[in-house]
């Protein structure tokens, strides 16, 4: 489960585009951070996703992507051309495709391979779409089917792409727009596909176009329900509404760290077998088996793009780094697996985060003060992409891993010393034994 929301220059501080998105799956299914660089690719070649091959372009975009380490596409990523886009998990009653196809983030990543905006990303997913549709098992270690919603946007406007099967529509976001685990488009689009409400009026599934809603006529009534998509679509809607024109870099960086309206001090990740907030917390299941495992926030204007990512599960206890493509990664060790690895920065970040877990309320308040200390002081120092070269960027994005690197291991000193006060829940301790055995975590 996710979310993603943008906000335009209209409904922020400055101006600048700013994006937001939250990737969720299963516990021990680490993200990986990567930057493929542009390409050239001869006539003829072949291209191969998770799943299978489709034709190559001439010329793909260098692109960053944070992704499931397992999966050929991304939840999240960007390109060279500022473009961004954010998938969402859709359940619905058009059946899905179960043979090897195309998932979701296959498609996200070419369109950000193949586009240079976002208008032309949404018509590359569109044409995408319509040739192959989607279709494969989207899960790592258990199967999990569904469809695909999209946002993308670049330094001057955004779309909504929302599909079922090979059907679809899309909006032209206006200020502020918001997408989770379920259809949002109701009876107003700015595009579909030719067959959208015919389909609906066909399967019975309304009586006539008059009547035809997108979301109510093909959302999958039980996974729609039991993913909270729309209590957290309606979370993230009103924090952007409630904050038009006073939107920054560290209020989304917020939004993404949110539990909910109701979240004091005493809050408890494990706490109940049902429920999910827009940085969520796996525990114990069928329900609660997805954990944010990667956050992005990116600043997009005409005159320059600045990412910022976690690389880590959680963003409440992670620090956003910022990164640009054109200068490129530091060296973030091992890549990860869903095996436990010490090498791999995912990885280590567990270790804090999983201890947290033993006494969140108490143990979070070690972090919280120097984490948004940090998060702060990056912001301030973080070098102008218009006036700063390639390599003092790369400099200042390894000064920045580097420092996390060493507050986090501090973090973990203190919070391993402090004593447990509050009792976190017997299902929930149980759950995470689980998910540790399962990775060969020490």
């Amino acid at each position: 489960m996710c979310d993603t929301f943008v906000a335009l220059g209209n409904a922020t501080r400055d101006g600048s585009v700013i994006f937001g998105k939250n990737s969720d799956r299963e516990p021990n299914e680490a993200h990986e951070l990567i930057i493929v660089p542009h390409e050239t690719h001869p006539d003829g070649s072949m291209v191969q996703c998770t799943y299978i091959a489709i034709p190559q372009v001439k010329e793909t975009n260098a692109v960053l992507l944070s992704k499931p380490f397992w999966i050929w596409g991304a939840e999240m990523g960007a390109n060279e051309h500022g473009v961004v886009i954010g998938n969402e998990a859709f359940f619905t009653k058009v059946p899905y495709g179960k043979g090897p196809g195309l998932i979701g983030m296959d498609l996200l990543r070419l369109a950000l391979e193949r586009a240079s905006t976002a208008y032309e990303a949404l018509e590359v997913l569109i044409d995408l779409l319509e040739t192959y549709g989607q279709g494969g098992n989207n899960g790592c270690f258990h199967p999990l089917y569904y469809h695909n919603g999209f946002l993308m946007a670049d330094p001057h406007e955004a779309w909504i792409l929302e599909t079922s099967g090979k059907e679809w529509a899309a909006e032209k976001v206006k200020d502020v727009r918001s997408i989770s685990n379920v259809i949002s488009i109701g009876s107003q689009w700015d595009r579909a596909s030719d067959r959208l409400v015919s389909h609906a009026v066909d399967k019975g599934w309304c009586k006539n176009p008059e009547e035809f809603n997108f979301s109510r006529c093909y959302s999958d009534l039980i996974y729609s329900t039991f993913s909270a998509g729309r209590h957290r679509l309606s979370r993230t809607d009103d924090l952007l509404h409630e904050n038009l024109g006073e939107i920054d870099l560290p209020f989304v960086m917020h939004m993404l760290r949110d539990h909910g309206p109701h979240a004091g001090q005493d809050w408890l990740p494990g706490k109940g077998i049902a429920g999910a907030e827009v940085c969520m917390h796996a525990s114990i299941g069928p329900i609660r088996i997805s954990q944010t495992t990667g956050s992005m926030v990116s600043r997009l204007t005409p005159d320059g793009v600045t990412h910022w990512l976690t690389g880590t599960a959680a963003p409440c206890t992670s620090t956003f780094k910022p990164i640009w493509i054109d200068s490129g990664l530091p060296d973030l060790g091992l890549s990860p697996t869903g095996t436990y690895a010490e090498e791999a920065l995912w990885w280590r970040h567990e270790d804090l985060f999983r201890e947290i877990l033993k006494d969140y309320p108490s143990r979070i308040l070690e972090l919280t003060p120097e984490r948004d200390a940090l998060e702060e002081k990056f912001l301030a120092a973080c070098p102008d992409p218009r006036t700063a070269s390639a390599a003092d960027r790369l400099t200042f994005t390894s000064d920045c891993f580097a420092a996390v690197e060493q507050a986090e291991r501090q973090w973990l000193d203190r919070v391993r010393d402090l004593p447990l006060r509050k009792r976190r829940p017997l299902l929930d301790k149980i759950a995470w034994q689980n998910f540790d055995r399962h990775a060969n975590r020490p």
